[in-house]
């Protein structure tokens, strides 16, 4: 409870009165969108995820970069781009994810980016698999000023963690972690925030407390359970749990599965953030993963100019009138309570 309390504060402590301004106009006019069924928007993203890159070291069976079943281009984020968005978004922006597909920690130029992100005073997250913090990169990863470092551990033995992280060693992962907790101690940093992500499938369920267990022992600040994303969930997968407190899904009267969200006609999300690939396309949310929905590319248009162009007013009208005839919706958790 004290580390997120911190973690909290330290987010805060990086506010402007200009960016709880912006805050303030992306939500005035979502509440108007939802009211009047219009989409209106006032404001500047007051999140985003940018890409490192879209390559990925692991195999895991519901992921695109790992299947390497996307449409789109694989490639790295590079550091002169990343600057130069970053200086148009600092003044707005309160938080920035560096992830969307692939393994961070592949882009050779991953920590400087994060650096010059934290010079700027935004709050900085990542997700990584864990098999590249090496005690020197662990080390650098501390002094970059990353305020949250996921770890995704989806296993409290290699038999269970491999099921899923094909490919992956969980000695790596808990060996990561253990560099990072301890050099956050030899440091004296507050952050990264640590937080063990585990992803939530049937043959892992039972070693749940075992990794509440690895991550007290380690040092780590949070574990957060999630629920797993089966693309053809119809049918039911032998990946979905048999805790229904643990599942996206429920079995409905005709034996299909479906998604407990209602998929309501309204989502933040298309207000407050969006996501950036490595090579500058802007598309609306992590859930379209190979990119299907681009609103543009700020390569060769300015963003302003994109945040409210007809690509973006059409998709939000859409997601007002008929958010469940959108095919990158039908997996989201967005307007669901958040467990863990």
């Amino acid at each position: 409870m004290l580390a997120k309390i911190i973690d909290s504060l330290n987010m805060a402590s990086k506010l402007t009165p200009y960016k709880v301004w912006n805050g303030g106009k992306v939500l005035l006019s979502y509440g108007v969108s939802r009211v009047t069924g219009k989409p209106k928007h006032a404001g500047l993203p007051i999140s985003i995820s940018f890409e490192p890159t879209t390559s990925c070291n692991l195999r895991c069976p519901q992921c695109p970069s790992g299947l390497r079943q996307f449409t789109r281009e694989t490639g790295m984020l590079k550091d002169d781009f990343f600057k130069e968005v970053i200086d148009e978004f600092a003044p707005h922006l309160a938080y920035l994810t560096f992830y969307f597909q692939g393994e961070p920690y592949l882009n050779p130029q991953f920590l400087e980016m994060v650096k010059y992100a934290s010079l700027k005073r935004i709050y900085t997250a990542t997700s990584t698999n864990a098999h590249y913090l090496t005690p020197d990169i662990a080390k650098r990863t501390v002094e970059s000023g990353l305020d949250r470092l996921i770890i995704s551990i989806d296993g409290a033995t290699q038999e269970t963690y491999s099921s899923y992280r094909i490919g992956g060693k969980l000695d790596k992962v808990l060996e990561g972690a253990r560099n990072v907790a301890e050099w956050k101690k030899k440091l004296k940093s507050k952050t990264p925030h640590l937080i063990f992500q585990f992803l939530v499938v049937k043959a892992n369920e039972h070693e749940i407390p075992e990794i509440k267990a690895l991550a007290k022992e380690i040092g780590i600040d949070e574990v957060r359970l999630k629920t797993v994303q089966i693309y053809d969930h119809e049918n039911g997968s032998p990946l979905i749990p048999e805790q229904q407190k643990y599942s996206r899904y429920k079995k409905d009267s005709s034996g299909k599965y479906a998604i407990k969200n209602k998929l309501l006609n309204h989502c933040w999300r298309m207000w407050n953030s969006c996501v950036i690939t490595w090579d500058g396309n802007v598309v609306p949310c992590c859930f379209d993963k190979d990119a299907a929905h681009p609103m543009g590319n700020i390569k060769t248009q300015s963003f302003k100019e994109l945040w409210n162009n007809d690509n973006y007013r059409n998709f939000r009208q859409a997601l007002l009138h008929s958010r469940k005839g959108i095919d990158i919706c039908k997996n989201c958790t967005e307007g669901t309570k958040v467990w863990g």
